[in-house]
């Protein structure tokens, strides 16, 4: 009977075996761990990025407004276009017959001088004081070498025929370089400290047609030269994003007596 019995057992074991053959031998996954020797590696060839077209470049973007003002600036040069420099130079004196002023003189630097005041209140700018004076160096380098550059090259003599060095506008290129300076560096705050910095450019470009200094072409050219030569001072500034420059890492200045008096200290560790 006990005989009977096992082998009856032994049958209905083998049985649900078969019937259930992937629930019998199912086991949990065991997740293997991370390679992390060939992460840096691309075996497929497949790019990781796609790479944005040229002309979707930063230098391309900084470059597209600046480039149309000084194309149209060469279209209208000498007398050309469908609206002439000797017809805006004799529609502008039709409303300002006899003025005349020193003021374009001094309005270039007006928006720098907006620039220190709006951070001395405690705005914050888009980069620290010592980048941001690193890159209006620079700027301005880039700005007097092309304007200059182009003065002497076109010779284009001015209205009121004081020299021949009309083509561009020296005075506005400062003044809209200035400008887009103001307009970079507080934008994030309020688009507002940008627009008045790019209205006091404006009112320099029409002092200098209304003083007999400068012809249309002359002034649309300058604000094209102006803001190309703050966009390269920033796309060419390796401490655009606040960094320190390196020359100044671990530096500190401090009050030092001498037997004179009071000095100044210095202590630098160059990086190791």
């Amino acid at each position: 009977m006990n005989s009977l019995w096992y082998r009856f057992a032994l049958a209905t074991t083998l049985t649900v075996s078969a019937i259930y053959p992937v629930a019998a031998q199912v086991t949990p996954p065991v997740s293997a761990p991370a390679d992390t020797t060939h992460k840096f590696e691309n075996p497929s060839g497949v790019p990781s990025a796609v790479k944005k077209p040229w002309y979707r470049g930063k230098l391309v973007k900084a470059a597209v407004v600046p480039a149309v003002m000084i194309g149209y600036g060469a279209y209208t040069f000498n007398g050309g276009g469908f609206y002439t420099n000797q017809q805006a130079n004799r529609d502008i004196h039709k409303l300002f017959p006899t003025y005349h002023t020193s003021l374009d003189n001094i309005l270039i630097f007006v928006p720098y001088a907006e620039l220190g005041l709006v951070a001395l209140s405690g705005v914050e700018s888009r980069d620290d004081r010592i980048n941001t004076l690193l890159v209006i160096g620079k700027s301005e380098l880039i700005m007097l070498a092309s304007t200059y550059a182009v003065k002497f090259m076109s010779h284009e003599r001015r209205p009121d025929g004081s020299d021949n060095l009309s083509f561009p506008s020296g005075h506005t290129a400062q003044a809209f370089l200035a400008a887009s300076i103001v307009h970079t560096e507080f934008r994030d705050k309020s688009q507002w400290y940008g627009v008045g910095a790019y209205t006091i450019a404006t009112g320099v470009a029409a002092l200098r047609m209304i003083n007999n200094k400068h012809w249309q072409s002359d002034v649309v050219a300058g604000a094209g030269f102006g803001i190309l030569s703050a966009h390269l001072g920033y796309l060419t500034h390796r401490n655009r994003w606040g960094r320190q420059p390196h020359i100044l890492e671990d530096t500190s200045f401090y009050p030092a007596w001498q037997p004179g008096g009071i000095g100044l200290g210095l202590t630098w560790h160059p990086n190791k």
